[in-house]
Formats: structure tokens, C-alpha cells, sequence
């Protein structure tokens, strides 16, 4: 287990109270469970969250007081310590994106929990991207034997199972989580089995959220579409609403099926089942309850007429207006090619696929997301009658290259981290399957010089 811990946090992590303690103990006290907690000192509901986490780790612990440091480790002649009951082999471990060591110091004295040290601003990057974490607060759970995420989102947990009666929130089948009434918008109810033998997509959404509205009006016409092409697809909506009257409201808009507003035990566990930390999100599953998809927003949008319905991921993107939100998920190999037809596109994405398959079933295999996206971005060029370059640049790739300072060379070849701010440039007159190979294992092995975005 210590092995795993080292790899993920380092040799030593610290206590509320600044001293430090060494990872590998952590294997000997019988954790079982590590909690990730990604925060900072500047944010109020980060503030909110840490007294509410104390209280729910103390309980959870059975620790008599949540003091600092509380179980950070055996005291001075502990002696050989008893096994620990099941509900408190956890641990949790504050990650932190504070930029100003005085404000992080307040932030943590008061944890009794541990924390990655100040210094180890890299490793907080590297964890901040290899679990994709978008907004902060963010608590996720992981088996500290194995390192798989068991629940990724912890503060549904926090709310929902405050006594810690489900430890160790392991997820659960889709069909057991939906289990139940699903309602349509005439108030007929189905029962969830009614579900059997079809992809479904769980569509989380509400009426407040002005870019869910706009989903909302080009998946009614997908649904159409594909139910009309003799396809088995369901949407479940999972409303956000702030209140029934609202739910109601835009639940009358869907020619699909809900999950009742009343049951919002039900909606709170289709969300810590998928880990949603923003709307609108549309997961697409198989009939066996799989996720095929969770970038069902992204493939409705870029597939208007549904011909690749049930949108299985593709292992290299080309770069639209829709899919670019997903530069901000993590470190993005990006290839710029200068095309002014779909075939010079077609040729970088046949050259990076091979590579990208191989990184994808790498960490398909250990159950983790890869640690790179793929994509290819063509020169989306527009042209007046006269066969002339318009002269506005405001396409994509355009826009991608003036906020990343990129050179206008193409092909270009770089790996682009948003969160980092930082870019990484392969400059070449020619780019071959073995030079994209190399630079995505530099990459990997930390072997590459970033250069400020």
C-alpha cells in the first residue's frame, strides 16, 4: 500500500500544526480509505465545507475531540497499536492551490486531517490533473490499497451519510442506484426496469442554468431523431432545480423521463455515483449499465443528425467550438495543422491515433484516466468570393493560438496545460509517428522544459 501512497503524495505530508509525518505510516495504521481534499484559503465555501469535514471526520474516527493533528499518527509510547475499526481507517489529505504560504498556514492549522506541504506545488498540480478536478470545493475518495476512485463526489457524502453508515461509499450498479418510479411529463409513472435492454443518457440539468436550456432545446430534436432511427435510447433527467415548481416547469419541455423531485435521495446518489461537479452533464450509458460517454454535451452538439449515436469516445478530437472546453480537464496534446480541406485533418489524426490508443488502454488497464487529451486543429480558414483569406481570426485554433502565444508554424506540435498555465512546443518541419511517441513519453516522464502560457 505505502508503495501507491509514496507515488501519489510523496515521502512526508504534514499536520495542522506543522509537523510532519511520513506517508509509508500511513500503511502501517490500516488505512484503508484516503480522502483528497482540494481547496483553498481564499474561497467561502472552502471555509464552510472544513468545518463541516472536521465534524464528520471526528465522528467518523471516533475521535474524542477533532483537534489538529488528531490521528495524524501513534503518540510518543503508543506501543503496538490496536487494529482500527473499519469506520476509521480513513484518512484525509488537503491539497492545496493557495499561491501565499501565510494564508495557507491559517487555512490548515485548524485540519485534523494531513496536508501535502507547501512546497510540493508540482505534486498538487500533477494530482489537480490526473483527477480532473474543475471546481473547488472537491472531496474524492480513493482505496488507498489500490488507488481507484471509490466516490468522486465526497461532499454529496458528507450531507448524505453523515454518520458514516455506508463506509466506504463504494459506487454502486446503475441499476441499482435509479432503482424506483420515473416519471413522465403527463405524470405517468414507469417503473426503472422499463429501462432494460437500452442505452440511457443521465442528463443533469436545471432551468436556472442558461447553458442547460440551450442543451436541453438540441437534445429534444437528438432524442427525436434517434428514437425515430428504430434506436433503444432513454434520457433520464436529474434536476438541479431550486424548487418543484421549477423542475416542473422545464420538466414539461422533455419528451423524456425523471427521476421525481421529491426523491432527491435518489438524484443526491445519481450524482455521487457520476461525480458531477457542474451542469449541464449528459452521461451516456450502454445497456448494461457502463458508461460509454461522459461527454454526452460535447457529442450531442458535434453530431447534430446522431450518426455516431451512442458516441463511443474517439481517442483523438478535432478541435470545435464545442469540444475546446475540454483543454480545461487536464494536460491536452494539441497538433496544429494548416489545412484547407478535411484531409490534411484526417492524416494528423491517423498519425497521433496509434499513440493515443496506446496511452488510453495503458491506463484503461489500471482502471485511471489517461493523463493526456488528443486533439487536431486545422486552420478553419474562411474565404470571400475572391478565394481570400478573410482577414477576421475568429475561429478556434486562431483563438487558441493568440491565448497560448503559439508561433504560427504549422504543423505544430505541443501539449498545452491550462491549469498550469504552461505549454510545451515541438517545433519541426516534419512530425513522424516516433517524434509524437517521444514527446508524449518526455512528457509523461516530466522530461520536458514548460514554457509560461
Amino acid at each position: 500500500m505505502s508503495g501507491f501512497l509514496e507515488e501519489l503524495l510523496g515521502e512526508k505530508l504534514v499536520t495542522g500544526g506543522g509537523e510532519e509525518v511520513d506517508v509509508h505510516s500511513l500503511g502501517a495504521r490500516g488505512i484503508s480509505l484516503l480522502g483528497l481534499y482540494f481547496g483553498c484559503s481564499l474561497s467561502a465555501p472552502c471555509a464552510q465545507l472544513s468545518g463541516s469535514l472536521a465534524a464528520f471526520y471526528g465522528r467518523l474516527r471516533g475521535d474524542a475531540a477533532a483537534g489538529p493533528g488528531a490521528g495524524a499518527g501513534p503518540g510518543p509510547g503508543a506501543g503496538a497499536a490496536a487494529e482500527p475499526e473499519p469506520r476509521r481507517r480513513l484518512e484525509i489529505v488537503f491539497v492545496s492551490s493557495d499561491q501565499d504560504q501565510r494564508q495557507w498556514q491559517d487555512f490548515v492549522r485548524d485540519m485534523p486531517w494531513l496536508a501535502l506541504p507547501y512546497k510540493e506545488k508540482h505534486r498538487k498540480l500533477k494530482l489537480w490533473n490526473k483527477y480532473r478536478i474543475s471546481n473547488i470545493p472537491s472531496l474524492i475518495f480513493l482505496d488507498a490499497t489500490t488507488g481507484k476512485v471509490v466516490c468522486r463526489n465526497g461532499l454529496l457524502v458528507i450531507r448524505d451519510d453523515p454518520e458514516g453508515l455506508e463506509f466506504p461509499w463504494g459506487p454502486k450498479p446503475f441499476r441499482e442506484v435509479i432503482a424506483g418510479p420515473l416519471l413522465r411529463n403527463n405524470g405517468q409513472s414507469l417503473e426503472s426496469s422499463s429501462l432494460e435492454g437500452s442505452h440511457v443518457g443521465v442528463y443533469f440539468s436545471a432551468h436556472w442554468c442558461p447553458p442547460c436550456r440551450s442543451l436541453t432545446r438540441v437534445l429534444v430534436e437528438s432524442y427525436r431523431k434517434i428514437k425515430e432511427a428504430g434506436q433503444k435510447f432513454e434520457i433520464i433527467f436529474v434536476s438541479a432545480d431550486r424548487s418543484e415548481d421549477s423542475f416542473k416547469q422545464y420538466f414539461s419541455e422533455m419528451p423524456w423521463l425523471a427521476v421525481p423531485y421529491t426523491d432527491e435521495a435518489r438524484r443526491s446518489r445519481l450524482n455521487r455515483l457520476y461525480g458531477i461537479q457542474g451542469i449541464p452533464t449528459l452521461i451516456v450509458l450502454d445497456p448494461q449499465g457502463e458508461v460509454i460517454t461522459r461527454q454526452g454535451r460535447v457529442e450531442v452538439l458535434n453530431d447534430e443528425d446522431c450518426r455516431e449515436f451512442p458516441w463511443h469516445p474517439k481517442p483523438v478530437l478535432e478541435l470545435s467550438d464545442s469540444n475546446a472546453v475540454q483543454l480545461n480537464e487536464g494536460p491536452c496534446l494539441v497538433l496544429f495543422v494548416d489545412s484547407e480541406d478535411d484531409g490534411e485533418s484526417e492524416a494528423a489524426k491517423q498519425l497521433i491515433q496509434p499513440i493515443a490508443e496506446k496511452i488510453i488502454a495503458k491506463y484503461k488497464a489500471k482502471e485511471e484516466e489517461a493523463p493526456l487529451l488528443f486533439f487536431v486543429a486545422g486552420e478553419a480558414s474562411s474565404w470571400d468570393g475572391h478565394a481570400q483569406r478573410n482577414s477576421h481570426r475568429d475561429d478556434m485554433t486562431d483563438s487558441l493560438r493568440d491565448y497560448t502565444n503559439l508561433p504560427e508554424a504549422a504543423p505544430l506540435l505541443t501539449i498545452l496545460d491550462m491549469s498550469a498555465r504552461a505549454k510545451y512546443v515541438m517545433d519541426v518541419e516534419e512530425i513522424t509517428p516516433a517524434i509524437v511517441e517521444a514527446f508524449v513519453n518526455d512528457f509523461l516522464a516530466e522530461k520536458l522544459k514548460p514554457e509560461p502560457i
